[in-house]
Parts: structure tokens; C-alpha cells; sequence
């Protein structure tokens, strides 16, 4: 009996048959032996992209070193500023600002003026005029933009700062940021609330919708600012040559860009955003999507060209040492800075300020910053921070319903991303017109576009082992991925007792919930092998195994903001690792290289279709409930789709209904397409998205709305 005892503690899995561990990676999610190499699983993609990007960044470091002289230096300001009119154009034109003072508060010691005005036509921006009490003749003016607060400029903390400047002598305007205070962009007219969620959503939803089309979110911001010193200079308070920026988190952001790119800002002190991309990535990661330039560190810019494209012009880099904006990352590119000043003769216009605080405004930094405007701005004064009566909320609200959407029928970013993205939609459809060579030109764009590479030398696949079923094995791999990635893979192989043993037909099984999705005793999975197919299932990147989710519990970080930093999307890297999927069967034994298809379900779908339209040796496709097309994404204010899914820029020369023509001859089965709110795609949709592919491909295409087995599919798909 003791023994026995023993036996059991000794060898567990032998004495209580451990029901099957379909994990490959282990760790601490199941009991297996955890591998060192693959000691994280949940973050190798979110690795593999910050790789990517360091070594976009890295060429940028390299040029950086090389810079000695003040003519060095300013040719490299010449480079970021026209790498940032890429990057953020193309800048729309100076339409009529069509500014009003909708209200005015006297205080004591200063006045409001409350203001609305056009950045865009019918693009409206609410803000405040603070000018402080007696004020004659042309001064000095801030422009103060506000970080991630729903309040916008009415909280508390900025009001802080404007008042402090206003009571200094400084005229003040401070504007309402998009998805902030008076300028929800996806505001629900019933609530006055947005439909999205608070500020960082209402930004990286249309930010989303921008990248697809090429553009960046980032441009309306900047341009907003942009518009607020034309309105500035408007005013006879106002001297032309003394303007100054500032603001914290999303306004550090935000009067970064703004004195990047406006030479009328004489001086500017971004606080609490300014670090150093890398490590950013090696920190918190990429946030919302006006923090993130589309290439930006593939073309070379970092956040401290964001400073050095204005020097020798007064700059105040404001940062405290627990914010989560990484400090070393912040102090790093304060050394770099210093290094473009120096060169260009003026070290003593750069100062590098820092507080032991977190993410805010502290009493120290705050009075750094008033000393810095009143000694560039040539307004001399005593920097001491004063406490001031806040005003309420309702005193500082501009419109009559407290949102331009419903006061003004302003526009917003969607509508005109929209707008601008139709050219782009025509152009599609006019070179659909001639598919000879429209087809050929978009796998080659898709290729660019989505950064795919081509296949190179890898390491061998990795055997973990296999369990036995009725009628078949389940084998356990890890198969050689993009860089130092794996790609988890179960492979179910039938049973074959009698000799010879001829090689089968196979199956790529991706799923959006993981390769154990459909993998139990009695599935799908099961199903097919039954019917002799080999079937192999992976977790692509950022899915199952390696899903961020699948060991922490909450939301991932934003790999699509990451990816497309250096060029690169998920979508892409997905569709090498099928293909990688797809070559480990061909040199299977046991597999017939001219005989494998593939089925994707749910988000991995457009990753799959990408797979199939780059490697033309898979021999049919299975897509099931798979998002339809990019388009609607667009052309729709709400949408909810995994952003893994998308390609940025692809509506700039494709969508994934081209993918699917160019598959053509080859079989293609449709099963309840999605539309972009993840739900069944009704008839007419379909048809408007596909009725070309469909006239194309002939009777190479079906599309299934009801709901059905894969089993009639994958039999019509494999029909010779």
C-alpha cells in the first residue's frame, strides 16, 4: 500500500491518467514542463514586434551618432520635417476660421471669452480665451492643449495652469481636444455621451478607421493646434512672435507636434509624454493612435526629433520620475537634444526639467514651466505657483448643448476620413475593371503593405510529444515562426494500421479562440480526421497560447499600432506563419504536398485569405465568419473587429475582397461572412462588397448564409 503510494507521487500522470494537456508551450496555465525559451508565450508577439521596431530605430540611432557639425544637424532637421509632413499630411488648407465668442466671464483678475471655430470646414473647435485684466497692446500667448480627461480643459488640474499663466500676464487659449470636453465624435445624442467609451477609445476608434485608409489621426490634432495660433494671431492682444505650448500627457503630445511643425511657436514645454519610442515599447507600449506614427521609426523619427527639428528654438522637456512614460527613456533623449542645441550654437534654449512624482502636473515642474515662458516670451515675473478659484464646468461650456455635434452638426474625424477615403474606393473600382491587371498588382501591394516577408531558413520544428485517440494521434509541435517566435501547433494524423501507408490530403485548422478550439474527442477537428484528412491547427500570433489574454487575464497591449510602427501589421506576420504551417505539411511524409487547403474561422480569417493569395500552392480556402471586407470599417462611424485583422494603408491600393479574386481559379467557400459589427453579413451587403469577385471567379466561389457544417464546404472545395 505504501508503495503504491509512492508510485502515485513519483509518476503522477502514469497513476492518474491525466486527462489531456493540448497545450504546447506550457507554463503557468496547465502542469507541463515550462520551456526557458518559451518562458512567455503571451508576449512573444508583442517581443517580436518591439524587435521589429528597435531595429527601425536602431538605423535612426546609428544616422543620430554620426551627426557632428551645426550643417549635419540642420540637414537632418530638414529630413524630420519632411518625413513628418508624410507622416501627418497631407495637411488640409487654411479654410475660413469662421470664429465667434459664444459667452464671456469676468473674473477677478482676468476674463473669459469663450470661442468656437472651423479647424476644417464645419470642423468645429471649442475653447477659452483667458486674458488677464487690463491687459493693452500686443503680449505673449500660450496655447495650453489638454491630456486625456473628459473634462477637457475644465478640470481642475489645467485650470491649475491656465490661471497661473493668465494671472502672470500671459494671454491663454485652450482648445477642446477631439473625444474630450465639447467634441465627442461618437456621441449618442440621447446621453450626450459617446457610444465608444471615454477619451483613449473615442482616439484609437477613428484612429483605426484613419490608418486604413493611410492617414493619421495625428493630423487632426496638430492641425487643430495649428488652426488655434491662426486664430491667436487674430487677436489684437496678441503678439505674433511671442507664442508659446504647452500641456500634459495627450497635450505633451499634442504641443510636441504642434511645435515640430509650426515655426510661429517660439517656445514649448511638453510635459509628461516625451521619451524615447524603445522604451516606451519595453514599458507600457504603444497607446492611443494619435501617440503613433504610421512608419514613423521605419522612416526614422523618435520622439526626440520632436524637439531636435526645433532647435535652437527655446524648448522645456517637463517630466517626472514615476510616470509611466519611462523616465531613463525621457532623460536618454534629453542627452540627445542637448546634443542637436550645442551643435547649433544655443545649449542654454534647451532645459530638461523632472520632479519625483507620477503621471501629472507637480507645484516644481509647473513653476519650471512658468519660469521658462517668462524668460523666452520676455515677460519677467515672480514663478511662483498661486492657488486660484476654479471655475464650474458650466461657466466654461461653450456650445448651447455642451457637444458641436448636436449644437453645431459639426464634422468629425469619421466623416471626414470618409470623405477622403472615397477617392481611393473609386480608384478600386475602376482598376477592377481590368482584373488581368488589376489582380497581379494587388498581391504584390498586399505583400507591401501588410509586411509580409518571404519565407527564410528557419530552425527544425520542435516534437513535444503526443497522445493517442481512437482512430488517430494528436502530435504536439512547436513550429519555427517569424524571428524567435514558435508557432504552437496541434496535428492530428489518422491512424494507419495497414501497409503501404500512402500519403493524405491536409488541412490548415486556424481558429480566432485557439488550436484547442475545435480539438476535443468528438469535434470538428475529429470529424475531419475521420474522413482521412490530416489536420494541422496553429495559434497564430496572438491567438490562444500566445494570446496576451491567454496568461493575463485582461486586454492586450496594441500590437496593430505596434506592427504598423515599423511597417509590418499582424495580419501579415499571421499569413507568413500559415504559409510556415503550410510548408511543414508539404514536407510531411504523410501528407500530399498538392493536396492542402485551409480553413480559417473568425478574426485569423483575413490573416488566412492574405496566406492563400501569397502562396498559390494551398489549394482551397474555408472562411467562416470571417470579416467581409476593410471598406465598411471605413464607411461605418462603429465597427467592432479584432485590429489584428487589418492591414494600414491597405485601402490605398486593395481590399480583401481583391484577395479573394486574385485565389481565382482555386476554390474559395464563404460561410456567414461578417460585416465590420461582427455580425452575419445580410445578402445585399454581400453582393455590394462581392458581386465582382463573384462574376470573376464564376462558380470557383460559394457563399453559404446559413448556418452549416464545414464538411459539405471543404467536399466542394477539394472537387477537381
Amino acid at each position: 500500500m505504501i508503495k503504491t503510494i509512492w508510485l502515485v507521487l513519483l509518476f503522477p500522470v502514469a497513476a492518474s491518467q491525466a486527462a489531456e494537456n493540448l497545450t504546447v508551450l506550457g507554463g503557468r496555465t496547465d502542469n507541463t514542463a515550462q520551456w526557458i525559451d518559451w518562458s512567455d508565450p503571451g508576449l512573444m508577439l508583442v517581443h517580436h514586434l518591439n524587435g521589429l521596431t528597435r531595429d527601425c530605430l536602431a538605423a535612426r540611432e546609428a544616422e543620430i551618432a554620426d551627426l557632428e557639425t551645426s550643417e549635419d544637424w540642420q540637414q537632418r532637421q530638414a529630413k524630420v520635417r519632411r518625413t513628418l509632413d508624410e507622416i501627418l499630411g497631407p495637411w488640409p488648407d487654411r479654410s475660413p476660421l469662421n470664429a465667434r465668442v459664444t459667452g464671456v466671464i469676468n473674473k477677478d483678475g482676468y476674463r473669459v471669452e469663450k470661442i468656437v471655430f472651423e479647424s476644417m470646414p464645419n470642423f468645429f473647435v471649442t475653447g477659452a480665451l483667458f486674458i488677464p485684466e487690463g491687459h493693452s497692446g500686443r503680449g505673449p500667448a500660450i496655447l495650453d492643449v489638454i491630456g486625456h480627461s473628459a473634462q477637457a480643459f475644465r478640470r481642475d488640474i489645467y485650470q491649475n495652469v491656465i490661471l497661473n499663466l493668465v494671472h502672470k500676464g500671459f494671454v491663454v487659449f485652450t482648445i477642446d481636444p477631439l473625444g474630450q470636453g465639447e467634441r465627442l465624435q461618437y456621441v449618442d445624442p440621447a446621453t450626450g455621451r459617446s457610444t465608444v467609451g471615454g477619451s483613449t477609445q473615442e482616439h484609437s476608434h477613428a484612429g483605426v478607421q484613419c490608418f486604413l485608409s493611410g492617414r493619421s489621426i495625428a493630423r487632426y490634432f496638430t492641425w487643430d493646434g495649428i488652426r488655434a495660433i491662426d486664430y491667436l494671431l487674430t487677436r489684437p492682444e496678441v503678439d505674433p512672435d511671442r507664442i508659446g505650448a504647452t500641456g500634459l500627457s495627450g497635450g505633451g503630445t499634442q504641443s510636441s507636434y504642434i511645435g515640430a511643425v509650426d515655426p510661429r511657436v517660439a517656445a514649448v514645454a511638453p510635459t509628461g509624454f516625451i521619451t524615447s519610442i524603445s522604451r516606451l515599447l519595453g514599458s507600457i507600449g504603444p497607446q492611443d493612435a494619435e501617440q503613433v506614427f504610421y512608419r514613423g521609426p521605419l522612416l526614422g523619427i523618435d520622439h526626440a526629433d520632436l524637439l531636435e527639428v526645433r532647435a535652437p528654438e527655446p524648448t522645456l522637456q517637463v517630466t517626472t520620475t514615476r510616470d509611466f512614460f519611462s523616465i531613463q527613456g525621457a532623460r536618454e533623449t534629453a542627452a540627445e537634444v542637448r546634443r542637436a542645441f550645442n551643435a547649433l550654437g544655443h545649449p542654454q534654449h534647451f532645459d530638461h526639467v523632472e520632479d519625483d512624482f507620477e503621471h501629472g502636473f507637480t507645484k516644481q515642474n509647473n513653476e519650471a514651466t512658468f519660469a521658462f515662458f517668462q524668460r523666452f516670451l520676455q515677460l519677467p515675473g515672480n514663478a511662483q505657483e498661486v492657488a486660484y478659484p476654479f471655475l464650474s464646468e458650466a461657466e466654461l461650456t461653450v456650445t448651447e448643448t455642451g457637444q458641436v455635434s448636436t449644437a453645431l452638426s459639426s464634422e468629425t474625424v469619421f466623416s471626414i476620413n470618409r470623405r477622403e477615403t472615397q477617392p481611393l474606393l473609386k480608384q478600386l473600382e475602376a482598376e477592377r475593371q481590368d482584373l488581368s491587371q488589376h489582380l497581379p498588382k494587388v498581391v504584390n501591394d498586399a505583400k507591401r503593405l501588410s509586411g509580409y516577408r518571404a519565407l527564410q531558413p528557419s530552425a527544425v520544428p520542435v516534437f513535444r510529444g503526443q497522445y493517442q485517440r481512437e482512430g488517430y494521434r494528436v502530435e504536439k509541435w512547436a513550429l519555427p515562426g517569424e524571428g524567435q517566435t514558435v508557432i504552437p501547433t496541434l496535428v492530428f494524423v489518422p491512424d494507419q494500421n495497414d501497409a503501404p501507408r500512402p500519403p493524405r490530403p491536409a488541412i490548415i485548422y486556424a481558429h480566432d479562440q485557439g488550436k484547442a478550439s475545435d480539438a476535443a474527442v468528438g469535434g470538428v477537428i475529429e470529424e475531419l480526421v475521420h474522413n482521412g484528412y490530416i489536420v494541422a491547427a496553429p495559434d497564430l500570433l496572438g491567438y490562444g497560447e500566445t494570446s496576451y489574454r491567454f496568461t493575463r487575464g485582461h486586454a492586450p497591449v496594441q500590437p496593430f499600432f505596434n506592427a504598423l510602427m515599423s511597417g509590418r501589421s499582424v495580419a501579415g506576420i499571421n499569413a507568413g506563419d500559415a504559409i510556415r504551417v503550410f510548408q511543414f505539411l508539404q514536407n510531411r511524409e504523410d501528407v500530399k504536398p498538392d493536396q492542402i487547403g485551409a480553413v480559417a474561422i473568425g478574426d485569423v480569417g483575413p490573416a488566412l485569405l492574405h496566406a492563400a493569395a501569397f502562396e498559390p500552392a494551398i489549394q482551397w480556402l474555408v472562411l467562416v465568419e470571417s470579416l467581409l471586407d476593410y471598406q465598411s470599417i471605413v464607411t461605418h462611424p462603429l465597427y467592432d473587429v479584432n485590429a489584428d485583422s487589418l492591414v494600414a494603408a491597405a485601402l490605398t491600393a486593395y481590399d480583401l475582397p481583391d484577395l479573394l479574386a486574385s485565389i481565382a481559379p482555386r476554390r474559395v467557400a464563404l460561410l456567414q461572412p461578417s460585416t465590420h459589427r461582427g455580425t452575419a453579413a445580410e445578402q445585399d451587403t454581400i453582393t455590394a462588397s462581392l458581386d465582382f469577385v463573384r462574376r470573376h471567379s464564376q462558380d470557383r466561389l460559394k457563399i453559404e448564409t446559413q448556418s452549416s457544417t464545414l464538411k459539405p464546404l471543404i467536399e466542394w472545395c477539394v472537387q477537381r
